[in-house]
């Protein structure tokens, strides 16, 4: 089919613009759009009423002259060139190669909106990921298939935790593909040189594919970024068999950019002025993650989401939250005391946590320690807080003890080296020699075979150093 050309803006409004007398046009075709100066813009179709369509321009609809621009409906949707070879190149929001290379060599053209996953096909996520961050892998695991985000706050060093994840991140069995796409949106020139620097001097970037839609780029780009990073990594993964972690910053610019065309579209406003589809339009990308059955691949999904005013009662946090298989929050206070990463321990939760660990997954011990580090570390912050209150004075020797361990918990577990790659032994391990700060009678989440076996020669070689405190 030849390309449908027209004449007929009728309107403009913000990244919009409205084609009159229009046939057979389709919904999600591509249109390109020519100006009077010969300059090129793309578009989509949004919308179509009877012989009007509503044209979202990826470029915006400044400089644009409504009689004298000329609209070409191109009779295909937005699609994306996929190859192996997307492995360690850098594109923008429009999926186009920023990094001096030559363009990729297409062996298919995907649709971005990519193809849902039919929930009998689906199989159960249930391996191990280690990223070497102990609050992750020995509280929060993660397995392959999952989607994990992590709720931050402005000012939080949530980009710096992205980029230690994409460079750390590995399937423990160790001999599959492995690869990390790594999609930023609106965010600074800074923010982009630092993950491009990053992953090169790191060696990061071999693995890794890189969409950057920068905060001076049209918005409407950021709707259609997370979703370029998705179509790339479901081909790695369903027709190259690799592993992929897909990590998604900021989602929180997303959807003010979705909040954006909602508004020039003058649709009814959601909660706080969000659209009412926000829930639907987040799920399309979130359940994008997951494996297949018949497919050695798989798509693990870390959407990172700035929380406006640190609330995660906000709209975005709140419906992620519905969608998703857990969160991990950032803590302002933890990072106020200058701990990194600032992982807040009490709120944050992986649903599938116990899917990934155990015998033969991680160590048998994983789980009853990930259970009693949880709880001893809950009794320390609340004998704290009584202590604050009450003074010192109102606290028993075993209150003591836990108090003293919580802070041992934030200095030793959870802070830890931008570049410290733990593996989940040496989490397990440390983890171990915290709980030796508090008696052997409150060990009540973990097995006495584990005591026996973990716990007890600890005891033993600490009794040739200084005696610890408090124990029995």
């Amino acid at each position: 089919m030849l390309p449908k050309e027209y004449r007929t803006i009728s309107e403009l409004s913000g990244p919009l613009l409205v084609v009159e007398r229009t046939k057979s046009v389709r919904y999600d075709e591509l249109v390109e759009i020519e100006l009077p100066s010969g300059e090129k813009r793309r578009g989509r179709v949004l919308e179509i009423s009877s012989d009007r369509a509503l044209v979202q321009v990826f470029e915006g609809t400044d400089g644009i002259d409504a009689k004298e621009t000329k609209l070409l409906f191109l009779g295909k949707v937005l699609t994306l060139p996929v190859s192996r070879d997307m492995l360690g190149r850098t594109f923008n929001g429009r999926g186009e190669p920023i990094d001096g290379g030559a363009p990729i060599l297409a062996e298919k053209k995907l649709d971005v909106n990519g193809m849902p996953m039919n929930p009998f096909s689906r199989d159960y996520p249930s391996d191990f990921i280690q990223t070497g961050i102990s609050t992750i892998d020995g509280m929060n695991p993660m397995v392959r298939g999952q989607k994990l985000p992590i709720f931050s706050g402005s000012g939080l060093p949530h980009n710096r935790m992205a980029a230690q994840i994409a460079r750390q991140a590995t399937v423990i069995s160790g001999h599959e593909d492995f690869a990390v796409v790594f999609a930023a949106m609106g965010i600074t020139f800074e923010e982009a040189s630092f993950f491009m620097e990053d992953f090169r001097k790191t060696g990061a970037i071999e693995r890794t594919v890189l969409f950057v839609n920068l905060a001076d780029d049209p918005a409407i780009e950021r709707i259609t970024t997370p979703r370029l990073a998705l179509t790339a990594a479901e081909y790695l993964a369903f027709e190259h068999d690799m592993h992929v972690v897909v990590i998604l910053t900021d989602l929180t610019n997303y959807c003010e950019a979705l909040r954006e065309v909602s508004a020039a579209r003058k649709e009814v406003p959601g909660r706080r002025g969000y659209p009412g589809y926000l829930y639907t339009d987040l799920a399309t990308m979130y359940e994008r993650a997951g494996r297949l059955k018949g497919k050695k691949g798989s798509i693990t999904q870390i959407p990172i989401l700035t929380m406006p005013e640190d609330d995660k009662t906000h709209p975005i946090p709140d419906l992620t939250g519905y969608i998703t298989e857990g969160q991990i929050i950032l803590s302002r206070a933890l990072h106020r005391k200058g701990i990194y990463p600032p992982v807040d321990v009490m709120p944050s939760l992986s649903r599938l946590k116990d899917k990934g660990i155990g015998k033969d997954k991680t160590r048998e011990d994983h789980a009853d320690l990930m259970n009693q580090l949880f709880a001893a570390y809950s009794r320390g912050k609340e004998a704290k807080e009584l202590a604050v209150i009450l003074g010192d004075g109102a606290l028993n020797d075993e209150d003591k003890a836990f108090a003293k361990f919580s802070e041992a918990f934030e200095d030793q577990y959870v802070r830890q080296g931008e570049y410290q790659n733990r593996t989940f032994q040496d989490t397990l391990e440390l983890g171990w020699d915290l709980l030796t700060m508090i008696p052997e009678k409150e060990l009540k989440r973990v097995r006495d075979a584990y005591i026996e076996k973990y716990f007890r020669p600890r005891l033993t070689k600490e009794a040739d150093r200084e005696p610890v405190a408090h124990r029995a």
